[in-house]
């Protein structure tokens, strides 16, 4: 263990994305002295390498409440922060392309309307070709979201560690947490230049967390995936509104420079020890064959880069996010499955009023990381009973 002494804050955060960053922001906003911690550099895997969606629709229900939350500070974010990250409120429009898809569409929107929810609204063949008239033509319909959009990742991240930093967080990169624990009133984070301390820590590392998360005894079942982007060469404007798809992966939008953005959870191949997510061409091109199929005229439009990052996906597609069960002034957010960045501002912001023992109407029981083992132990007892044998007094 290194000999110097402990660097102290109020807040340890571990992990320099863009829930890290927002969870520090918001924590400094209220006064709390904050300190992250980043093995690589700020932005370098989930929150930089996205294809900058920031996309309430198609969401868990259980996520549902947060991810509108966290769009409202989205269309706040040049106040709030000084810099919009790059967003466009272009609306999201997810594409149904056969009779059975725009049925599942319409079950979509009938149970989110059951459940109180009104902002993905179904729409019909012609209201598709009204919004982007140059899709193909056998779309249709489709679930239009208007007030999603996109940003531009690496500047969004930028713009929350530059803000954080204005209110004095300390933000240090190339700085790995290797072991967690805490001693009295203090968590102590290890790493190869010092010792870190401070009264609270937060664990943000992305698919390094879980890691960290075992230390105390915390397990969780997850496992990371290096996901793929690329972007092409420039072309005319044709397409204004994000899209996705109902039956196939897809994350697509065209910048206001004219390059295309095509991504939608597409795993590559990873080296997690290097800490490399790798491009595998082989699949990105099943994805280039999904925007072909619905935008005919760019099969000669040649892509310009590819890149990957790396996520953590939980076993059951919901982030950790909250305070831990087993260990005192430990908190949690990770897990977000290749969909986190829409939800960095309001996770952040949620987390740190949860910290502060603030309220919230914002529930964040469906994100508890001992939701796995309380399944478990659940399951285990209902087998028990059930293979009890039956005993007459």
């Amino acid at each position: 263990m290194n000999s110097q002494s402990p660097r102290q804050s109020d807040v340890l955060v571990i992990g320099g994305g863009i829930h890290g960053l927002s969870t520090a922001f918001h924590l400094a906003l209220r006064g709390v002295k904050v300190t992250v911690l980043e093995a690589d550099y700020c932005a370098r895997h989930a929150s930089g390498v996205n294809a900058g969606g920031v996309r309430t629709l198609g969401r868990h229900t259980a996520e549902i409440p947060l991810a509108l939350s966290s769009r409202e500070l989205w269309h706040e974010l040049g106040s709030v922060l000084g810099d919009d990250g790059g967003f466009v409120a272009s609306g999201q429009l997810k594409l149904a392309e056969n009779p059975a898809e725009l049925e599942e569409c319409r079950r979509r929107v009938q149970q989110l309307q059951a459940l109180g929810f009104d902002h993905e609204v179904l729409i019909d063949q012609q209201q598709v070709f009204e919004i982007i008239p140059t899709v193909a033509r056998h779309v249709v319909g489709g679930i239009w979201v208007k007030d999603d959009g996109y940003a531009l990742p690496f500047r969004t991240v930028t713009a929350f560690r530059l803000a954080a930093e204005k209110l004095g967080v300390q933000v240090l990169e190339g700085t790995r947490a290797q072991y967690i624990e805490q001693s009295g009133s203090q968590w102590k984070v290890v790493t190869p230049a010092a010792v870190f301390s401070a009264e609270h820590l937060v664990i943000t590392a992305g698919a390094w967390a879980q890691e960290l998360a075992a230390q105390v005894g915390e397990p969780v079942p997850a496992h990371p995936e290096g996901l793929m982007l690329m972007v092409t060469h420039r072309v005319a404007p044709f397409c204004a509104p994000t899209l996705g798809a109902t039956g196939r992966a897809l994350s697509f939008k065209q910048f206001a420079n004219g390059t295309v953005v095509i991504g939608g959870k597409l795993i590559g191949a990873l080296d997690f020890p290097a800490r490399h997510g790798e491009v595998d061409m082989t699949r990105l091109s099943t994805s280039a064959r999904t925007v072909t199929d619905l935008f005919p005229h760019l099969k000669h439009l040649g892509v310009n880069r590819v890149w990957a990052g790396v996520e953590a996906f939980t076993a059951d597609d919901l982030p950790v996010i909250g305070a831990s069960r087993k260990a005192s002034k430990l908190s949690y957010s990770f897990g977000f499955c290749g969909s986190g960045f829409q939800m960095g501002p309001g996770t952040g912001r949620r987390l740190a009023q949860q910290i502060l023992g603030e309220h919230s109407d914002l529930s964040l029981a469906a994100f508890a990381i001992d939701r796995f083992t309380r399944t478990t132990s659940a399951d285990a007892l209902a087998t028990h009973q059930h293979a009890a044998p039956i005993t007459n007094h």
